[in-house]
């Protein structure tokens, strides 16, 4: 091992190897402190020929590579196990945003940069990167891009998958593939870009992406919504969808125990509704026309939606101050839960139509076998995404009803799978789930995907334990 990570030293330099505990720490701890790992090093190549070179070394050695960017991910995708014969690379150093196409709308960018800085560049270019997540300020776009990560604004602009079009790779092998291509159509055989987004690092490493990238819209418009059900909230979702159509870029769906915690835990939180409403909807329109045209979209649909008893109450934002202050009720939910206790979670999708139905039944299931059990259901309605979150009773320590997470995780993922649905939306299978998926998928499908796995890495150094 001593020898490999000479080798390693010399390729890309010393300082850039870490070795000593001090220094590995922070790459061996997932982003929830739950687990650590064991590394042999960290490597910090700065180039997309450095990745390469490490690759053949550890191709060369039989190293097991753990790739990493902002080290932001749920189910232990970006860790390495116990064994510490990985090398964790770490893609930090590739920050270069390398090229803005304002007139094709696309952005050259590489797989280390931080979201919220590639948002920050596309500002600048007078364009709009539609890709917003919590972690945005943290997380960087080969991360994204290998979990293929959702956010807010898939309703109108889809996953990290429909925002790039050309990727950079390096092989397994330690090849480097050049896919920067910034076209919408190009129908020359087997599309690799679609086989690494959502591969999780376990096909090869991404250093590279052409982004898509929009018009900025002329006025965003915020409105938090008080509805009595979840049933009335896709009601809602149908009729702003027909009324706003692409201007809905934004449905948040958030239950009423969400809104407590947050104001249990942030009570600096401006105040919304004169009384409590079982669930809420945060929505957001973008508009490309002008800001009275987005007024007029906003009020119209609130305004029929109370007449026709669809909605409870309405608050609406009127400057960007009040926006953002709406938007902290969302974004404060996870930070509250963390703050509560531990809470066992789970982040699926299902068809929108069954919605309703999945978590009424869910919710009736749990309350009857966990008597006291408190739900944070909250997530991205209108692309079906929730985020549905089981926090035990508050006369049960957390250690104790943690006991439960198998039994819990069983009876939500079989309904999940009941409801035709998905027990992973956005943060992808990593080590956690890699097991649990095997109940879902047909042995055809997990047959293919190890076909797949194998015919591209098969000596199977890619991020090993992770999805398969």
């Amino acid at each position: 091992m001593n020898t490999f990570i000479e080798a390693c030293q010399e390729a890309i330099g010393t300082e850039h190897v870490l070795t000593s505990a001090e220094d590995l720490a922070p790459y061996l701890r997932d982003q929830r402190g739950r687990y650590i790992g064991v590394a042999c090093a960290v490597a910090r190549p700065g180039t997309t020929e450095e990745v390469a070179q490490l690759v053949k070394l550890c191709q060369q050695y039989r190293v097991p590579i753990v790739p990493q960017g902002g080290n932001t991910g749920l189910v232990l995708g970006s860790v390495p196990d116990q064994s510490g014969t990985a090398l964790v690379l770490s893609l930090r150093r590739l920050n270069r945003i390398r090229h803005i196409d304002p007139l094709n709308q696309t952005m050259t960018v590489e797989a280390g940069c931080i979201l919220q800085n590639v948002q920050q560049a596309a500002h600048d270019a007078k364009r709009l990167f539609p890709l917003s997540l919590g972690a945005e300020g943290s997380c960087t776009i080969g991360g994204n891009l290998s979990s293929n990560a959702g956010g807010t604004a898939v309703l109108r602009y889809g996953n990290s998958r429909e925002l790039c079009l050309g990727l950079e790779v390096v092989t397994p092998q330690g090849d480097i593939w050049d896919g920067l291509r910034g076209l919408r159509k190009d129908n020359t055989g087997y599309d690799l870009r679609d086989l690494y987004i959502g591969a999780e690092g376990t096909l090869g490493i991404i250093t590279a992406a052409v982004l898509k990238l929009f018009p900025q819209p002329v006025a965003i418009r915020t409105a938090f919504i008080a509805l009595e059900s979840v049933d009335h909230a896709l009601q809602f979702l149908t009729l702003t969808q027909q009324r706003c159509s692409a201007a809905l870029t934004g449905f948040e769906l958030m239950s009423s125990f969400c809104l407590e915690l947050v104001r249990r835990h942030f009570p600096e939180t401006p105040p919304l509704f004169a009384q409590t409403y079982p669930q809420y909807v945060l929505l957001e329109l973008s508009d490309h026309e002008s800001e009275s045209h987005a007024n007029t979209l906003l009020e119209t649909v609130i305004a029929h939606a109370l007449q026709e008893g669809i909605v409870a109450d309405a608050v609406v934002a009127s400057s960007l101050s009040q926006s953002s202050a709406l938007w902290q009720w969302r974004e404060r939910i996870p930070l509250a839960q963390a703050i509560e206790g531990k809470n066992i979670k789970h982040d699926i999708s299902l068809p929108i139509s069954r919605i309703a139905d999945f978590v009424c039944d869910t919710d009736a299931q749990l309350k009857q076998r966990y008597p006291g059990v408190r739900l944070v259901t909250f997530g991205h309605l209108g692309d079906g995404n929730l985020h549905y979150n089981v926090a035990g009773p508050t006369d049960i320590p957390d250690h104790r009803f943690l006991e439960n997470q198998q039994a819990i995780n069983r009876l939500v993922h079989d309904n999940v799978h009941a409801y035709d649905g998905s027990i992973s939306a956005e943060h992808g299978l990593g080590a956690l789930k890699r097991e649990e998926i095997l109940r879902y998928k047909s042995p055809v499908e997990m047959q293919l995907m190890g076909q797949i796995k194998q015919a591209l890495d098969p000596h199977n150094l890619m991020n090993p334990g992770k999805v398969l």
